[in-house]
């Protein structure tokens, strides 16, 4: 009795075990899911704000927050090109760590031009912006440099694998196809003219060159001999001898 109380105790330790882990994974996934939606929702909301400064503010001002919404806009996009291809390119992965030293500077930048906007020294500030937008473009072309390679890689993969599928279906298509090769087979042979019933053999149309051999001529082989010439010199022949 006791082995069996043992048991269910047992039993019951590993379900609130295994329940409370299950508890907080769950916990743990809504967590990062809520935060994730509160960032996106805090990304978009300050995107439409720097958007909004970028046209209503005239000045150096508007410029920064010019800078800071196309610098935010290409790291983003470099980022979610790069994470969406490394799941199904492993390749990718060396590209995604030179874009995470990309990211500190890009961060780096980012705060500067956030403690800018509210600068109030506007001369200083339209001294200092030829050399933040040099900064911003060179992290945004190194950024879009690495997002299209990362596409066109992508893009090329697709087209090879598109090639090899329309050759395989091609051939695919050829051996489906495989009864129209006896349709245009070439026709038989016409059969031979049927034997005559008079004389019991087998007569094929007469052709100018189909004549027996007994019809023609046999030519002569050998021209027979003429009449030789006699001459007064020469002897005339003896007869033969009867005895």
């Amino acid at each position: 009795m006791e082995a069996v109380i043992a048991v269910f105790a047992l039993l019951f330790l590993l379900f609130v075990v295994v329940g409370g882990y299950a508890a907080v994974k769950a916990i743990g996934a809504a967590k990062r899911g809520v935060d994730r939606t509160v960032a996106q929702a805090r990304r978009s909301v300050e995107d439409h704000t720097l958007r909004a400064k970028s046209f209503a503010q005239p000045g150096p001002q508007g410029q920064v927050a010019q800078l800071r919404l196309a610098l935010r806009t290409s790291m983003r996009a470099t980022q979610d090109a790069l994470h969406a291809g490394v799941t199904e390119d492993e390749s990718l992965k060396e590209s995604l760590g030179l874009f995470e030293r990309l990211s500190a500077h890009g961060r780096e930048l980012d705060g500067e031009l956030r403690r800018l906007e509210s600068e109030p020294d506007r001369r200083t500030l339209a001294e200092r912006l030829p050399a933040l937008r040099e900064r911003t473009e060179r992290i945004t072309k190194s950024a879009d440099s690495l997002r299209w390679a990362a596409r066109d890689r992508a893009g090329r993969f697709a087209e090879d694998d598109l090639d090899t599928l329309s050759a395989q279906i091609d051939v695919e298509a050829g051996a489906l196809r495989h009864w129209t090769k006896s349709e245009h087979a070439p026709p038989p042979w016409p059969d031979a003219p049927a034997a005559d019933a008079t004389t019991g053999r087998q007569t094929w149309p007469e052709t100018p060159r189909s004549r027996p051999a007994a019809e023609e001529p046999a030519p002569s082989a050998i021209t027979p001999p003429g009449r030789r010439p006699v001459y007064p010199w020469q002897k005339k022949p003896r007869p033969e001898s009867t005895t």
